[in-house]
């Protein structure tokens, strides 16, 4: 794999583009929101496509999401089971590497889990299936929608 300011570029602009996400999303949320019992915003398609060009506008940022993003689409493992873990680990990572640093990241790394029991694909390698499941807990996590992060934490300490 090569990285390079064009193929980062065309990562971002392949993950935008990337119609399964939002409804990955919002099923993510969905499923949330009825297990915290809370209502959780729903996302659309320019929120999304707006916060991938937010979090690619970093380049630290966006050289390894797009690092972790072509492992991911790559990846398949013969018997699955070893891939099962490194695929995790990957789709942690960038889930987290998304969010955006603490708590934040640990959010969504398990949220990844939650998004990945429901993420299945029947054709292409095994980690696109964690990619897309990666792509919905790191961006779920970041957007704004839910009721706690509203408002100004209560334990800030004024200066």
């Amino acid at each position: 794999m090569e990285l390079t300011p064009a193929t980062v570029r065309a990562e971002r602009d392949r993950l935008r583009e990337n119609d399964r996400i939002v409804p990955l999303i919002n099923d993510t949320r969905d499923l949330l929101g009825d297990l915290f019992e809370t209502e959780v915003a729903a996302v659309d398609r320019e929120q999304y496509r707006t916060e991938v060009d937010t979090v690619f506008a970093d380049g630290d940022q966006a050289v390894n999401i797009a690092a972790l993003a072509g492992l991911l689409r790559e990846l398949d493992v013969t018997d699955d089971y070893p891939g099962f873990v490194v695929d995790e680990l990957l789709g942690r990572e960038l889930a987290a590497t998304i969010a955006g640093g603490q708590p934040l990241g640990l959010l969504a790394e398990a949220t990844f889990h939650v998004a990945d029991v429901h993420v299945h694909r029947e054709t292409g390698p095994a980690g696109v299936d964690d990619l897309e499941a990666a792509l919905a807990a790191g961006f779920q996590t970041r957007l704004p929608g839910w009721p706690w992060t509203a408002s100004p934490s209560p334990f800030a300490v004024e200066r």
